[in-house]
C-alpha cells in the first residue's frame, strides 16, 4: 500500500505539472434548495462552493464531495489536494442532527447532486461526468445515494447516471447517528431501510470502497464494507475495489484516500 501511495502522490506530483496552465474560481454559498422552502434550518443550510476550472478546452469531470462529521457536524469544505487537478469540486453543507432527523440528511445530499447534474454545465462541467465522495459521514451519505434509487429519483436522477461512487470510511450498516435518535446503542448493530448493506442492488455505474487500516479504523468500519463488497459481488456485480489504507485510522485516512479518488477519476 505504501507503493501505492507514493505512486499515487507522484501521478498527482505530475498532474498539477500539466495544470499548471489552468486557471480556477470558486463560487461559495450557492443555495441548492428553493428560497421558498418553508424550513428555515434547510435554507441556511442547504449551499454549496463550487471550486472549477475556467479556461479548459472540453468540458471538466466534478467531484460532489460531502464531509465528515456524525452527521451532527462538520462543514463544507474544497479539500486542499482536489484544488488544481482539472476538476470541479463542490462541497455542499446538509441539515445536522438534532436539528433535522433522519433522513433528511440524506434527502439533502441528493438535492445538492441533484443540483449539480442540473447546473455544471452551466459553469463548462460535464453532466455525465459527475462522480460523489466524502468521508465518514459523507461516506454515509454517498452509499445511500448510490444504492437507495430513491433519494436521486426524487429529483429526477437517476443513479446509476451518476459516473461513480467513492465513499472513505462509510458506514454501510444504519448510521450510529441515527440509532442515537433512536435511543438504540453505538454498539448495537443495525440494518434497516437507511442501511446500505438494506439496499443492494445490481449497479450499472461504478462504486469503489476506501477504508482506514482495520486495527486503526472505528469499530468494525472495515469489515462492514468488506461485507457490502461481498453481498454485492454476491447478486452478480462486477467486483467492487476495497482499499485498505495501511497505518492510517479513519480521521487521517481521508488524505490519501482522496488520491486514490483522483486515480479513480483519471483512469475512467
Amino acid at each position: 500500500m505504501r507503493r501505492l501511495l507514493f505512486l499515487l502522490l507522484l501521478s498527482v506530483m505530475l498532474t498539477n505539472a500539466t495544470a499548471q496552465t489552468v486557471s480556477y474560481k470558486q463560487v461559495s454559498d450557492l443555495p441548492y434548495v428553493s428560497a421558498n422552502d418553508t424550513s428555515a434550518y434547510r435554507r441556511e443550510r442547504c449551499k454549496l462552493d463550487i471550486y472549477y476550472p475556467t479556461n479548459m478546452k472540453k468540458p471538466f469531470k466534478t467531484v460532489v464531495w460531502f464531509h465528515g462529521g456524525g452527521l451532527k457536524g462538520g462543514s463544507k469544505e474544497i479539500p486542499e489536494n482536489l484544488k488544481r487537478r482539472g476538476i470541479a469540486v463542490v462541497a455542499p453543507n446538509y441539515r445536522l442532527s438534532p436539528r433535522a432527523h433522519n433522513p433528511q440528511y440524506t434527502e439533502d445530499a441528493a438535492a445538492a447532486v441533484a443540483w449539480v447534474m442540473k447546473h455544471i454545465a452551466d459553469y463548462g462541467g460535464d453532466p455525465t461526468q459527475v462522480y460523489v465522495s466524502g468521508h465518514s459521514a459523507g461516506g454515509y451519505l454517498t452509499l445511500m445515494l448510490c444504492l437507495d434509487k430513491r433519494y436521486l429519483g426524487a429529483y429526477g436522477i437517476d443513479a446509476d447516471a451518476i459516473r461513480g461512487y467513492i465513499p472513505i470510511g462509510g458506514q454501510t450498516a444504519t448510521h450510529y447517528t441515527i440509532r442515537e435518535e433512536r435511543h438504540i446503542s453505538f454498539t448495537t448493530p443495525l440494518v434497516d431501510r437507511y442501511a446500505p448493506l438494506n439496499n443492494i442492488r445490481k449497479l450499472s455505474t461504478r462504486l469503489c470502497l476506501i477504508t482506514g487500516d482495520r486495527k486503526l479504523e472505528q469499530m468494525a468500519r472495515y469489515e462492514e464494507n468488506l461485507y457490502l463488497k461481498t453481498v454485492l459481488e454476491g447478486i452478480g456485480n462486477a467486483p467492487i475495489p476495497l482499499y485498505e489504507l495501511d497505518g492510517f485510522d479513519h480521521g487521517s485516512s481521508a488524505e490519501p484516500a482522496r488520491l486514490l479518488l483522483l486515480k479513480f477519476i483519471a483512469e475512467d
